[in-house]
C-alpha cells in the first residue's frame, strides 16, 4: 500500500507543533540530512534563477601591451592619463560597477583587443 503525498501532509497538519518538531529531528536521524540544509539550497537556486541584469567588468592584467590598455582604459572610463594608469598598474581593479551586459561585453571585447585581461562578474 502506498502513501501519497496528500495523505501525508493531511497527517502533519493534524499533529502538533512538538510532533511536527519531534517528526523533523527523527527525519534528521535517519536520513543524515538537515532542514536548514535543505532551505538554504532551495533559497539559492531561487536566486540562480534570477536573472543578473548589473555586471562588473574587472581589468584582472594589463598584458604585454601597457600603453595599448591605458588608452583603452581612458577611451572606456573618461578618467585622465594618470588616472588610467594608476589603475592599470592596480590590476586586478574595477573598471565600471553595474553595467548592463551589453556595455560590460563590449568593454570587455575592446580591452582585450589591446591586450588586457579581463573578467564580468
Amino acid at each position: 500500500m502506498s502513501i501519497t503525498n496528500e495523505q501525508i501532509l493531511d497527517a502533519v497538519a493534524e499533529m502538533s507543533v512538538m510532533q511536527v518538531v519531534e517528526l523533523i529531528e527523527a527525519m534528521e536521524e535517519k536520513f543524515g540530512v538537515t532542514a536548514a540544509a535543505a532551505v538554504v539550497a532551495g533559497g539559492a537556486a531561487a536566486e540562480a534563477a534570477e536573472e543578473q541584469t548589473e555586471f562588473d567588468v574587472i581589468l584582472t592584467a594589463c598584458g604585454p601591451n601597457k600603453v595599448q590598455v591605458i588608452k583603452a582604459v581612458r577611451g572606456a572610463t573618461g578618467l585622465g592619463l594618470k588616472e588610467a594608469k594608476a589603475v592599470v598598474d592596480g590590476a586586478p581593479a574595477p573598471l565600471k560597477e553595474g553595467v548592463e551586459k551589453s556595455e560590460a561585453e563590449a568593454l570587455k571585447a575592446q580591452l582585450e583587443e589591446a591586450g588586457a585581461s579581463v573578467e564580468i562578474k
